[in-house]
């Protein structure tokens, strides 16, 4: 009984994991991680680097604009408010 509890345990701790990875953005800005929430559950842009990418290439996935990328760009320091206004006014 004890094996049994043990293996059902480590299954529900790595479902955990998994559904955690699916629902979240782990965006390098630089060299700090960011976590984004995603509003889908999906592989897609799991990982994603800001590193080497124009702004305006970042806030052209539809995904990551979507879900947020440009108020973590903001917090970072990448781009200014109005910035952001302006690219997500072009993206309606």
């Amino acid at each position: 009984m004890q094996k049994g509890l043990k293996k059902l345990v480590i299954w529900a701790v790595i479902l955990a994991c998994g559904y955690f990875i699916l629902s979240h953005h782990f965006i390098f800005i630089g060299s700090d991680l960011r976590l984004l929430k995603k509003s889908h559950l999906t592989l897609e842009y799991t990982i994603f680097s800001t590193q080497g990418k124009s702004i305006e290439s970042i806030m052209n996935v539809d995904d990551l604009r979507k879900d947020g990328i440009g108020d973590l760009l903001v917090e970072a320091g990448k781009i200014t408010q109005d910035q952001l206004d302006a690219i997500l006014e072009k993206h309606r």
